[in-house]
């Protein structure tokens, strides 16, 4: 009984929604951030580098090779293969989830997600939504031009629709300028630079709560 007790409580433990402050992931983010990237697999080989990186992550959390290949809609076979590809080199460093993370990819992850939220907030009208729609389809890369470019257009949003949208996404994207602008030299954490900005997306919107 008590086995059998503790194996429920660590399910749970696992499936439980990711905290802000570095709790797990769950598979629910898990499974939107897999679909994301199975909608513009074709743009390319750095896609398929970055969800075969991912997969490789959730395996090292601890997740079963069946139950990534059904989130990710992708044969057990094939997650085997990256898997083990993955484990055949050095170790990577666990990467955090917490979204208080100062690197750059991390912030331009975050500042991608408040735009994609607050374009979906005010149902497309916003001046930022072309650009969440290139990053999306992987035609636009994060540069210096086009971070700050980003970052004027989402400030532009946020005073235009002031009076629609919850306080939150001017409190983000205040959290997220005082990164870009007063860098704390703070090293980054694992994962590639696609990685980290994936995630910390991911985890902006859900802090959001858009969906």
């Amino acid at each position: 009984m008590a086995t059998r007790q503790s194996s429920e409580e660590g399910r749970r433990r696992t499936d439980a929604p990711a905290d802000p402050g570095g709790g797990p992931l769950s598979e629910e983010q898990a499974g939107r951030m897999l679909a994301e990237m199975n909608e513009v697999i074709r743009a390319g080989e750095e896609m398929r580098r970055l969800r075969a990186e991912m997969v490789a992550m959730l395996a090292g959390c601890g997740w079963t090779q069946d139950r990534i290949a059904r989130i990710a809609g992708m044969s057990q076979p094939a997650v085997s293969k990256q898997v083990l590809k993955e484990q055949a080199g050095p170790p990577r460093p666990p990467v955090g989830l917490s979204l208080k993370q100062s690197d750059g990819p991390w912030l331009e992850g975050r500042l991608w997600g408040l735009a994609e939220a607050l374009s979906d907030a005010v149902q497309g009208a916003a001046r930022c939504t072309r650009a969440v729609h290139l990053l999306a389809r992987g035609r636009t890369r994060f540069t210096p031009e086009s971070t700050d470019a980003l970052r004027r257009l989402v400030e532009e949003d946020l005073r235009q629709y002031a009076a629609e949208l919850p306080a939150g996404y001017r409190a983000a994207y205040d959290e997220i300028s005082r990164g870009f602008d007063v860098p704390d030299g703070g090293g980054a954490g694992g994962g590639s630079a696609g990685a980290r900005r994936t995630l910390a997306h991911r985890l902006q919107r859900d802090r959001l709560g858009a969906g």
